[in-house]
């Protein structure tokens, strides 16, 4: 269990830097989508894990990984996004301007995009971190989930109590 928690950290963490890059590089601005305080990305540790779950009976035949993960990324996008609306009462993505999308939480070209960064992730990247994630001392990971665990709760209050996903934007 505690490699996964970590493939969930480390999945969020790189799926921020990817929000960030994105932002730069299409000229957007910001939007936090993660945590109050941990620069995390849930959807992408969830989405990430999901993929991995898949990865080990598919990755023989990579159109059919491709696929199923990006079936399985968007499925998780489409229920990230049903919950932060329905139980935080906010929305941090609206994929309505772009083709093919699914009442603006999921698009085709965002799912096209998760079943690309699913082969490195399969192929590349989790076979590199995992023996390293396999051997964090059960007191760091404790540690971590504490503080993991309270910084989604206090995220959660924050968005719920004020339905503005600015609240978690502390710095300037």
């Amino acid at each position: 269990m505690a490699v996964w928690f970590w493939c969930f950290c480390v999945y969020s963490f790189l799926g921020f830097l990817l929000e960030v890059g994105y932002a730069r590089a299409t000229g957007g601005r910001l939007d936090r989508k993660c945590l109050l305080v941990l620069p995390l990305c849930p959807v992408y540790g969830l989405g990430a894990c999901a993929v991995l779950v898949l990865a080990g009976w598919v990755k023989e035949f990579s159109p059919l990984l491709f696929f199923l993960s990006a079936v399985a990324a968007t499925a998780v996008e489409y229920g990230a996004s049903l919950f932060y609306q329905r139980v935080l009462g906010v929305s941090f993505w609206d994929y309505r301007g772009l083709p093919w999308n699914l009442d603006g939480r999921v698009c085709l070209p965002f799912s096209l995009a998760w079943g690309c960064l699913a082969l490195p992730l399969v192929y590349w990247l989790h076979p590199l971190l995992a023996p390293l994630l396999s051997d964090i001392p059960a007191l760091v990971t404790w540690a971590a989930a504490v503080t993991l665990g309270v910084d989604m709760v206090l995220s959660c209050i924050l968005l719920r109590r004020t339905r503005d996903r600015s609240c978690l934007k502390w710095y300037a």
